[in-house]
């Protein structure tokens, strides 16, 4: 009897430690929905090794960057339930080994991921020559210890805001156990030092985090994201989403704050970034429509003060993970962070350039910026070559100035000489154009005297390169380039001078070039042009239509004979019907200038009436038609 009494207590020992662990298993799922990664894994740690238990603790040692446990579990998990495994612990497998520089075995998984190879050696390799940028980092302090600020941003023309946990009163949050995060400004020193240290008012800052401030060029408008206080069950999760607001300064107080229409309980809008003519609001969010976790977008900032409806910058920024911290410079160029375009491990940092109204293929910033850990919340003044990141590289979300230089290691380059086409002679003083495909002139250079040019470009594009000169037909080559060959190209432009192309243009004194027309006869005070006139013209009509580049000036002149300002109006009369003969065949009139010079610059010694003959006198009646470009 006793004995069976033990082994019924044993059962129903065995059964409550089985529900126990049962609820304890509930616990820490609950936990991990609610992204209290930390106590998540402790639970986790005590629980049989089960599929469920090994991916939920490997993700919770991922999103709180305990990569060395990450990579062990994410290994444990790999190995136990190989082909069982969703794809996407592949990539976040891959991103954990990138972080500890394991490039060869993250590449295996990435490779399977994404159904291609995967060489990030050599993609390093080839970001090393061709990103814009080398930078200098260094870490900006301050006399107050805290384990996390980031997101830099300039607050007018002498202050910058940023995101810290300093504020050990607020709550913690259960993702990393430490403090909401709040906004706050200061002064940032010379010599990398933050001072004057102050948190933005409790309109701004509340129990819950602010994070992101960016501000309107004139200061007087702030967006910056908070988090809702309660938590929205989304699918399987329940998660409390993060929201942008605007508020308005008024007598020098932060006021009127208020979340933007396009906010939602059901998703996250975050990171907003206004475009430099302050009509545009970027942003990251994954409200529908996104192709992955998270996306950027635009939208529309209205001169009423209302908004558009956001647009998604499309699959050649965003991918099917995270794009977040957009960041548009004065310069129209945009960076943003992701860890779903090819990189060094984490997010890493893209810049993109607008051209012709859209924001060409992203471009990673490289190893000087950018680790195999977490670099985001890039800002930058362009035309000072200054700016902030925030990085976890050492273990904890931290602020870095840095100055920026060109990259002297860049090999995508386009050079050249320009040359006389009949002579082969030098032609310093040529302008010469590098533009995109569609037309948008990226960089010009006037040529010194070795009339040699140089100009950086980049991978993957279209270019064309133009060389003009005065009296010169225009040369005008397209090239492109490619990552994977050729990346230098010598491309000579051969000028033609009009003199040496066409039989009616004439090089006169003083480098003037004319083209040189039978004469052109008015009826006696006339300036309308005559049949045999419009014969005439009709030949610099072709010549003009054959080199769309060509512009003239038309002037008249008249003998010296008569009343000064008679002969003056009168050319300038007939200067003036000439254009307009040529405007009517089709010449844009841009291209054309008139002007009356009346006797004033005569070809012989007839300077007076009375004293040359009447063919002598003829000789000064002309136009000429003299060309200017």
């Amino acid at each position: 009897m006793k004995k069976h009494i033990y082994i019924l207590a044993s059962l129903l020992l065995v059964s409550g430690m089985a529900l126990a662990q049962k609820g304890n298993l509930k616990r820490a799922n609950k936990l991990f929905e609610m992204r209290a990664y930390i106590e998540a894994a402790e639970m986790y740690e005590t629980k049989d090794r089960t599929q469920e238990v090994l991916q939920n603790l490997g993700d919770s040692y991922y999103y709180n960057t305990n990569l060395q446990k990450a990579i062990k579990t994410y290994r444990e998990l790999f190995v136990t339930y190989g082909d069982s495994i969703d794809i996407e612990f592949h990539f976040r497998f891959a991103q954990a080994l990138k972080g500890v520089k394991d490039y060869k075995e993250a590449d295996a998984h990435l490779s399977r991921y994404y159904n291609q190879r995967i060489n990030t050696p050599a993609f390093i390799e080839m970001v090393e020559k061709t990103t814009p940028h080398t930078f200098k980092l260094e870490q900006i302090t301050n006399d107050t210890a805290t384990n996390s600020d980031f997101g830099m941003s300039f607050y007018g023309d002498d202050k910058v805001a940023f995101a810290s946990t300093r504020n050990t009163e607020n709550p913690s949050y259960s993702w990393n156990k430490l403090p909401y995060l709040d906004l706050y400004y200061g002064n940032l020193t010379a010599n990398g030092k933050l001072e004057n240290v102050m948190p933005f008012s409790d309109e701004i800052n509340t129990d819950s985090h602010e994070s992101s401030a960016t501000f309107s060029k004139d200061g007087k408008t702030m967006y910056f994201n908070r988090t809702n206080q309660t938590r929205t069950k989304t699918d399987d999760e329940r998660i409390a989403h993060v929201q942008i607001f605007k508020a308005e300064l008024v007598d020098g107080k932060w006021t009127n704050v208020k979340e933007l229409p396009f906010n939602s309980n059901a998703y996250s809008c975050e990171h907003p970034s206004i475009g430099k003519d302050g009509k545009t609001l970027y942003f990251s969010s994954d409200m529908p429509g996104t192709l992955g976790g998270f996306d950027i977008y635009k939208v529309a900032i209205n001169d009423d003060g209302t908004f558009g409806t956001p647009e998604n910058l499309g699959a050649n920024i965003n991918t099917k993970h995270r794009e977040q911290f957009p960041f548009i410079s004065d310069l129209d160029v945009l960076y943003f962070a992701s860890d779903g375009h090819l990189g060094y491990g984490g997010l890493d940092v893209f810049r993109c350039n607008s051209v012709n109204g859209s924001f060409d293929k992203p471009v990673n910033l490289g190893s000087s910026i950018n680790t195999s850990l977490d670099d985001f919340a890039y800002a930058v003044k362009e035309n000072e070559n200054k700016g902030y990141v925030s990085s976890n590289r050492s273990g904890f979300d931290r602020l870095y100035g840095f100055g920026r230089e060109e990259n002297m290691l860049t090999k995508y380059l386009v050079e050249g000489l320009v040359r006389a086409k009949n002579t082969n002679a030098l032609l310093p003083g040529t302008l010469v154009t590098l533009s995109d495909d569609a037309g948008n002139v990226l960089q010009d250079s006037i040529v010194g005297d070795q009339a040699d040019y140089l100009f950086k470009i980049e991978p993957n594009k279209k270019y064309i390169i133009k060389g003009t000169r005065k009296a010169y037909i225009p040369q005008q080559v397209e090239f492109s380039t490619d990552s994977q060959g050729k990346v230098q190209h010598n491309i000579y432009l051969i000028l033609e001078s009009f003199v040496d192309a066409e039989e009616p243009v004439k090089q006169k004194e003083n480098d003037i070039v004319q083209v040189e027309l039978d004469k052109i006869y008015f009826d006696f005070d006339k300036s309308n042009i005559r049949a045999d006139a419009a014969t005439t013209l009709n030949v610099l009509v072709d010549l003009m239509k054959k080199y769309p580049s060509m512009e003239i000036e038309v002037s008249a002149h008249t003998d010296a004979r008569g009343v000064d300002q008679y002969n003056l109006d009168l050319s300038k009369r007939r200067a003036a019907s000439t254009l307009e003969y040529l405007v009517s065949q089709g010449i844009n009139r841009n291209r054309l200038k008139s002007i009356g010079y009346g006797e004033t610059q005569p070809l012989n010694r007839c300077v007076k009436e009375g004293i040359c003959t009447e063919a002598e006198y003829d000789i000064n009646r002309r136009c000429e038609f003299t060309i200017l470009n």
